[in-house]
């Protein structure tokens, strides 16, 4: 009875240091641990926020499974068959069975604080945002509009995708910026990868999420919805900027100057074009030679 005890009382001693790492690993904001174990890290403020959730719960999740493991192998080595006698036959353990079932529900609470912590900051919302982009999709291309700027019409400036031309999206580092997704008439799915986000256009209904991007660079952007036929070539590309080339390039939109002829003095993309995507061929009565 001692030695059971004893061993019972070990048992929960490691386990009560494992909730323990639980509860420190969950809540630690880390950078690169093994390359992210298997999660990118993004170019935004939020995607660093779900990156170091990620990093913690898988942390937190080994730190459980090694204590798992620990008890079985100390179980196989610590009741191994040493003869024909049969050991003592217990019908319960009272503090095994409490830990066993306080355990998971402390480490799923952990969790769940964590994961919405996150997931409300991420889906936060400024009431005055830096920049304001309004994403319209259609079968099956997308158009960007920059709320509250006036184009040579007297209209916002906007940029508007084609069959034979990819749109890109010019935004700035360092500042809030804001999404309005609407649909013109299936559902679509915003996508940048290196946002680590994405979220459904749905004709109808809009939607808002909001991003600070924090390095510059060309990015491609999809649509991550089933939509139809060309779903697969609807895409468009994201170029991240200082705030000053920013409002460069919406003085020139504003001078009247097309969204290539603006990339293209700033030295961005190719003569101002998209180059990391090719426009898709709307010919169906080709067929590939045999």
């Amino acid at each position: 009875m001692v030695a059971r005890g004893s061993s019972a009382a070990r048992a929960v001693g490691l386990a009560i240091s494992a909730v323990g790492s639980v509860l420190l690993l969950g809540g630690c904001s880390v950078a690169k641990t093994f390359d992210g174990f298997g999660w990118p890290e993004g170019i935004t403020k939020q995607g660093q926020r779900m990156y170091d959730l990620w990093i913690g719960s898988v942390v937190a999740a080994l730190a459980v499974g090694f204590f798992v493991w620990g008890l079985i192998f100390w179980c196989v080595v610590r009741y191994r068959k040493r003869g024909e006698e049969l050991p003592p036959q217990t019908r319960y353990n009272m503090p095994l069975e409490i830990l066993y079932t306080v355990t998971p529900f402390l480490v799923i609470a952990v969790l769940f604080f964590y994961t919405a912590v996150v997931q409300t900051d991420v889906d936060k919302l400024s009431k005055n945002p830096d920049v304001n982009v309004e994403v319209v999709a259609f079968k099956w291309n997308w158009q960007f509009r920059y709320t509250g700027t006036k184009g040579p019409d007297g209209q916002e400036i906007t940029t508007t995708g084609a069959s034979d031309y990819i749109p890109i999206l010019v935004l700035p580092i360092n500042k809030t910026i804001q999404f309005k997704e609407t649909s013109k008439d299936v559902i679509h799915s915003f996508w940048v990868p290196e946002f680590l986000f994405k979220r459904d256009v749905i004709p109808g209904v809009e939607n808002r999420f909001e991003i600070t991007i924090q390095k510059e660079g060309e990015y491609v952007g999809r649509c991550a919805e089933l939509c139809g036929t060309y779903h697969s070539m609807m895409n468009f590309e994201v170029i991240s900027v200082t705030p000053d080339v920013y409002q460069q390039y919406l003085s020139m939109r504003a001078a009247g100057q097309s969204t290539p002829q603006a990339l293209a003095a700033l030295g961005k993309g190719d003569s101002g074009y998209a180059h990391l995507t090719k426009p898709f061929d709307t010919d169906r009565t080709k067929r590939s030679a045999s």
